[in-house]
């Protein structure tokens, strides 16, 4: 492949990826006018994109209007369904609800946010932005924490080198102190988050660990402030973890 190909290649993939990331939590469709102002494509070439990818399945015309496709959400199902991460914690996940009856987060990270792979949300719990497949800011949540206080060093610095904002009431953003509840999580297995996210909100989490000591996902549970006690959840999060932990990681018996 010569090097120009290489660049159109580079270019054509670009403007796929600005153009299916222009659709936001709440969109149900977009003009090509706006698909054109939040990717920064041209609306000649948006009009030619679109086509290719509602053959694909990848969009759907709603009218004059575009809305993703139902071939995305098989391909993000599979994507998670592949590890099986989501089926193996899932029964963890509904225990954990029905025993506290607030919500239960699965969650990964992805740069310097969460995405959430499991939403099961509790009763007695306030309406929360949290959805599959969204995304925080992981400084400003339990199952963020959990995750970066056993995430290497490399990936600490890049969520700190990109700042720690205000999200909550009670947003940690001071460099110093962040990392020192780091290492605090990283000793007791347990991230508390309150009012960090949200005026009222608090949560317990605890990181999935693999082999090697590294976090490939974290749980949590929320609720109100005023209802729940992180601190009287935060073993039942710990255990669900740690079980789950040695579902997903089990070594085999050696043989004789």
């Amino acid at each position: 492949m010569c090097p120009a190909q290489r660049n159109d290649d580079g270019q054509l993939t670009a403007r796929v990826a600005a153009l299916l990331t222009a659709f936001s939590p709440g969109d149900d469709s977009l003009g090509i006018s706006e698909l054109a102002r939040r990717s920064g494509i041209p609306k000649s070439s948006v009009h030619r994109l679109v086509g290719h990818l509602t053959a694909e399945g990848l969009l759907e015309r709603d009218g004059t209007a575009i809305r993703l496709g139902l071939r995305l959400f098989e391909i993000g199902q599979l994507a998670v369904r592949q590890r099986g991460l989501v089926d193996a914690a899932r029964p963890y996940l509904a225990d954990l609800r029905e025993a506290t009856r607030n919500t239960v987060h699965l969650a990964v990270l992805e740069g310097t946010e969460v995405v959430y792979l499991d939403v099961l949300g509790g009763p007695d719990a306030p309406a929360l932005p949290s959805r599959i497949g969204g995304r925080f800011p992981a400084h400003a949540t339990g199952v963020g924490k959990a995750l970066l206080a056993h995430a290497p060093e490399s990936t600490v610095d890049t969520v700190l080198a990109a700042g720690l904002p205000r999200v909550g009431p009670r947003t940690i953003t001071a460099p110093g102190l962040f990392r020192k509840q780091l290492t605090k999580i990283r000793s007791d297995g347990i991230a508390y988050e309150r009012e960090e996210s949200r005026a009222g909100v608090i949560c317990a989490a605890s990181p999935l660990l693999n082999h090697a000591g590294t976090a490939v996902a974290a749980i949590s549970i929320t609720g109100w402030s005023t209802r729940m006690r992180a601190d009287r959840v935060a073993p039942a999060v710990r255990t669900a973890a740690l079980a789950l932990s040695r579902t997903l990681f089990a070594r085999p018996e050696p043989l004789d």
